[in-house]
This record gives C-alpha cells, structure tokens and sequence, in this order.
C-alpha cells in the first residue's frame, strides 16, 4: 500500500554515531534502557508495511553536541553526510533534516551553510536545549537570523530539560519532560520574540506541540502582564502558535490531536513516526490509529491531509 504518506518525525542511529554518543556517557540516552536498533533496510521495511513514501531523517537526542566544540562540530558533519548519502542512494524515500552543534554558535552557522549550500538539506534540526541554551537566548540570535534569511524549515526536538535530576523523578526523560521541555523552549522563544523577529522561519513542533495546545491561552496572559511596555508583540502567543506546524509522533490520539485542533487549523498538521525510538510495533498501532480516528474534514482522510500540508511546506517530498 502506497499513500505517499510523509513522515516528518523519523530518526537514524547509524553504528558510528552511537559508538560516540555512548563514549561520551549516553549509554542510556535520556535515562531510557538502551539505545535501539536501526539500520537502512529495517526502517524501509517499516516505511514500506505502513504506507510511508518519504521519511524527513533527523537525529534525535542527545544530539551531536556532548561537550566539546570541536568534536560536535566534526560528528555534525559526519551525520548529515551520511544522511545525505542515504538521500541519493534512496531517491525520494528519504530527506534530511541537518544536525547542527549548537550551542556552538559559529560552528552551527557553518554547518548551516554547508547544509544548505552543499548538502541541500531540506531544514534542520535542533534540540530544545543544548547544553542548558533554551531557544529563546539572545546568543542564539544569529542562528536564527540566518535561518530566517533562509526562510529555513526549523525541525525541534526535545531533549532532557536542564534540572533532570529532579524533576524526571528517576523515570524515562521522553515520557512527559520531552513534553515540557518542548512547552518550555517554544514559549521562550515567544517571550524573546524570535518568531515576530524572524517570520519566515517555518518551524514544526514535535508530539503535538506538548502541553502547549493546553497552556496556550495562560501564556498569552503571561507575555501581556510581565513583558515590558512596549515590549508585547502586536501578535499574541496564541496567534503566533497558530502560525506554527505540529506533528503527530506518539499518542496523538484519541486526545491529543482534538486538543491540539483547537489551537492550530489542519493545514498545520504532520505526521510523525518517531522511528526508530518508537518501536515497529508500536509504530504500526500509531498508524492504525490514525486510520480508523475520524477524517479531519469532509473528503480527507488524516493521510492525505497530512501529505498534502508535508508537500507544502517541504518541496522534497513533492517529487
């Protein structure tokens, strides 16, 4: 079965990344058990039994960035070569969404330029936080100017938040602080005006957009009362959320996609696998799942209107 189904939440773990991720102390990433199996055929397989066309490749957490400058910026470079390579060997199954070695700011406006200019990456990817960096910190500014001069698809993925130790309780990090942190770094992001400075970033947010469906008025509340003066964006943070993209990796339904509804419009929706940190079979219920949820609107089904809103936004996976 072929739908052309667009995944843009898909991620790789080829041998050599998870030999230097573990050396630098990841040996149980996020606090889950093991790291786990992925390699080109199994993933295809999985694409090929669920109706997925094209995966958008990312890496996930922990990312590329485990200390040192220089290192993360030659592992980057390592990974979206070799996500690159999978492109062209695999025409129109796979994209790239480019890892970069924030929060190394010079090293991750080169490796924007050789993702793009090179490797023609389709976006990036980048983590909620990066060594305690949230988005919203103004040393990340040029980063995101270049981006959005661009007009660059901006791929976020959680991460463990800053603080861990505490707050995850002892239990697996992707549970619900991947949740928060996402909630976390895009409401920073709000609060220091990145997306009025910078519109044309065009900007997915994982899982649903977290809590954010949910928290969105009481943010909005927030930035008017404790901004300063002036300082408020004419648009709210409900109506810049509006303008953002959402997709639907992991339980999405039966309740996260009404609620998220209530924020974005259906044109702001994507599907996302989160294979291979989703197992295949639970992988599989997923897809089940938004099989048999009720169309999003009349003569639609959640397939093709996530394909479609996917062909927009990213012109790879038109072809």
């Amino acid at each position: 079965m072929d739908t052309g189904l667009i995944d843009v939440h898909a991620h790789l773990l080829p041998d050599f990344y998870v030999q230097e991720a573990t050396a630098a102390g990841h040996a149980h990433p996020d606090g889950m058990g093991a790291w786990p199996a992925w390699s080109v055929r199994t993933h295809l397989d999985l694409m090929d039994r669920g109706g997925i066309r094209t995966a958008m490749l990312s890496m996930s957490s922990p990312g590329v960035h485990f200390g040192d400058d220089k290192a993360a910026r030659t592992l980057a470079r390592s990974v979206n070569e070799y996500t690159t390579q999978l492109v062209h060997d695999h025409p129109g199954r796979f994209g790239n969404f480019a890892s970069l070695p924030l929060p190394d700011v010079d090293g991750t406006l080169n490796e924007i330029a050789y993702a793009f200019d090179e490797l023609r990456a389709a976006g990036v990817a980048i983590l909620t936080n990066t060594q305690g960096v949230y988005l919203g910190d103004p040393r990340l500014e040029p980063v995101f100017a270049e981006l959005d001069r661009r007009e660059a698809v901006v791929f976020l993925h959680p991460t463990s938040p800053a603080g861990w130790e505490q707050s995850a309780l002892g239990r697996p990090r992707p549970m619900i602080e991947y949740l928060f942190d996402t909630t976390r770094t895009v409401t920073d992001m709000l609060m220091a005006g990145i997306l009025v400075r910078y519109p044309n970033l065009q900007v997915i947010v994982p899982h649903c957009g977290g809590a954010l469906p949910v928290l969105a008025d009481r943010i909005e509340e927030f930035m008017r009362l404790f901004l300063a003066p002036g300082a408020a964006p004419a648009a709210g943070a409900v109506e810049q959320l509006r303008g953002l993209y959402y997709d639907t990796a992991g339980t999405a339904f039966p309740r996260q996609i009404p609620a998220l509804l209530e924020l974005a419009d259906p044109d702001r929706v994507l599907f996302g696998s989160d294979y291979c940190w989703t197992p295949p079979a639970l992988a599989e219920a997923h897809l089940a799942a938004i099989d048999t949820a009720e169309p999003p609107a009349p003569g639609t089904t959640w397939r093709t209107l996530t394909s479609a809103n996917a062909q927009r936004l990213l012109p790879i996976t038109a072809r």
